[in-house]
């Protein structure tokens, strides 16, 4: 089983639980202050073009594991993947990669109608919000 399956399955398996991949996605999500946080962070540290793909309802652009690694670390959240990349036991530019794959594919899934939420809807993000994107994604491998 690969390394993303893993996560993956964790997520499946525990959505809850905190160390799961989409529970970094989600994290990072609520730290930014919800979706229109982190795509307004995301925008202000060179990754406008890309995240405006996400919420759209065309196909996402995508980005590098050091892309976001920079927007995040510029916006205040390199702690946040840190101590994820630490509970995961990997290396942080490893989790990068991986959530470079994933946090297009939840922003897109959380702006269903290519509109970011305003504050306060779907601010409070639930894990069982992406709990879907894992059967999407995945068809539902692990279960």
């Amino acid at each position: 089983m690969s390394f993303l399956n893993d996560l993956i399955g964790g997520a499946q398996g525990n959505a809850a639980g905190g160390g799961s991949l989409l529970s970094v996605a989600g994290e990072l999500i609520q730290k930014a202050g919800g979706v229109q946080g982190l795509v307004g962070m995301l925008q202000q540290h060179g990754l406008g073009e890309a995240v405006q793909s996400w919420v759209g309802t065309g196909s996402n652009q995508p980005v590098s594991g050091d892309q976001l690694g920079q927007a995040l670390q510029n916006g205040g959240l390199g702690s946040v993947v840190q101590e994820a990349a630490g509970k995961l036991g990997v290396d942080p530019s490893q989790l990068m990669g991986q959530l470079s794959q994933i946090l297009p594919h939840a922003v897109d899934h959380l702006t269903p109608d290519g509109q970011v939420p305003a504050q306060g809807q779907g601010g409070g993000l639930n894990l069982g919000a992406l709990e879907g994107l894992a059967g999407k994604l995945f068809g539902g491998a692990g279960a």
